[in-house]
């Protein structure tokens, strides 16, 4: 078989292959060459600065050159490296070798060696790597987590003053709006997304077990602490772990897919309870000509959206859980179970676009059914007996709540008559009287609407 959106083994590279393919320039394994042949020119590049006395021949106008190998890096460069892994079994030298040949056919052979220098191919990986995490971050998901909240608000100050029954424990409770409900998630969304962003992406960065053994043996006099943390900080824009071992200890990360997980499980809450509302018949949904909702049962158009958004947050939260359990542990100066992984990183995220997607989607089909809504708080007249006990015990009235609790429990129908006839042998003045007849199921909501008010575009 050939390899394509049929024949491929993970769905994010086959059914939904058109969702994730914004990732594939960050996690291909076209991508992480690109990063690493970035990391290795940059270098490269730093190094002319210091600048060694072997490089001082080196010209701006070569450095142009140079950095479009990895601007311009092509399916064929991808293809040439391997090429070179074939032979070297190592993918990292063969990088290495690629740019070499580059620069030979640049007419800078002479200082070819000075790719590479000192290094060990964990300063390539554990720089490449995090640089792929953070500009995918920057410029897929987080832009993405952005107009989901967008839809989000849209529908918060839309549904603002749509009173809604609550429901504690599964039973009926103290009304909110649906606005309001909506807003519970972008209040939390926006705490997440300001830790997500605030995230710092580390780099290892230091010779072959992390002191720069190789550096110094060859230019002793230079400080190349600070040229790591210039290079890694100011050239890369990542932070630069000052103590480590051969490899980055991966700590970071950790934190950046804890955050993630957060946001993962925030959208669960919020898929699970949309359903929810649709099972509740709260909600309708837009149906699209000639599509069909089950095989069997031609009336039914199933919350499906909702359904794959929960189901991809799910496998994207565990395998992000692995990797902040795994990442940080490494046998002694280093094994290779972070290499394998690490291979993996881009798969979490594939799944957060497919259920973004979906989640978006599942959104957009919403058709509120405020019949449905009303009918259930005509229903549950038995909701404002909070307001009216506690009212009661404003005014001095002895035990009010045991006076309601008696009420509510022992009729078998509470409505509005039934409400109003207990109102009126109440011993308090008929201004209060009024105040309590006032209280109604789909008028006692508090300040819910004034909190979506307070979300912010």
């Amino acid at each position: 078989m050939q390899l394509n959106a049929l024949t491929a083994i993970s769905p994010v590279d086959g059914r939904y292959r058109s969702r994730t393919a914004h990732l594939a320039p960050f996690f291909s394994e076209w991508g992480l060459m690109r990063y690493r042949v970035r990391v290795e020119v940059e270098y490269f590049l730093h190094l002319s600065e210091i600048p060694l006395p072997q490089l001082a021949p080196f010209k701006a106008a070569d450095a142009q050159s140079l950095r479009r190998i990895y601007a311009e890096f092509s399916e064929a460069d991808a293809e040439r490296i391997k090429a070179f892994e074939r032979t070297t079994n190592h993918d990292v030298k063969a990088v290495e070798y690629f740019i070499k040949e580059k620069m030979e056919a640049l007419g800078l052979a002479e200082m070819a060696e000075f790719i590479h220098f000192g290094l060990t191919s964990q300063d390539v990986n554990n720089t490449a790597i995090p640089l792929s995490i953070k500009e995918a971050t920057e410029q897929v998901i987080v832009p993405g987590l952005k107009d989901l909240r967008k839809t989000l608000l849209q529908q918060a100050r839309e549904w603002k003053g749509i009173p809604l029954l609550a429901r504690t424990h599964g039973q009926p409770a103290s009304p909110v709006t649906l606005g309001k409900e909506w807003a519970v998630y972008i209040d939390r969304l926006d705490a997440q997304l300001d830790a997500l962003q605030r995230c710092e992406y580390a780099a290892k960065f230091g010779g072959a077990t992390g002191q720069f053994n190789a550096h110094m043996a060859a230019y002793p006099e230079l400080d190349w602490a600070s040229f790591g943390n210039s290079f890694v900080q100011q050239r890369l824009g990542l932070k630069r772990s000052q103590i480590t071992t051969q490899i980055e200890h991966y700590d970071h990360l950790a934190a950046w897919c804890d955050c993630l997980r957060r946001i993962h499980t925030i959208l669960i809450d919020l898929s699970r309870d949309a359903w929810t509302y649709i099972s509740m018949d709260y909600f309708k949904q837009k149906i699209k000509a000639g599509e069909v909702g089950s095989s069997a049962m031609p009336h039914k158009v199933n919350p499906i959206d909702f359904e794959n958004a929960e189901g991809n947050f799910g496998v994207a939260n565990a395998l992000l859980h692995h990797f902040a359990e795994k990442l940080p542990i490494s046998r002694l100066q280093r094994d290779l179970t972070d290499s394998t992984v690490l291979r993996n990183i881009g798969v979490p995220l594939a799944h957060n676009l497919i259920a973004m997607g979906s989640l978006q989607k599942g959104l957009g089909k919403l058709l509120l059914n405020e019949t449905k809504l009303k009918s259930d708080l005509e229903a549950n007249w038995a909701v404002v007996a909070e307001g009216i006990q506690t009212i009661l015990r404003r005014e001095g009235f002895p035990k009010p709540y045991e006076a309601l609790k008696d009420l509510t429990r022992q009729n078998s129908i509470i409505d509005a008559n039934s409400i109003a006839q207990f109102i009126d042998g109440l011993a308090v003045n008929d201004s209060v009287k009024a105040e309590l007849k006032a209280l109604t199921p789909w008028g006692y909501t508090g300040a819910a609407e004034a909190l979506v008010e307070t979300l912010k575009d």
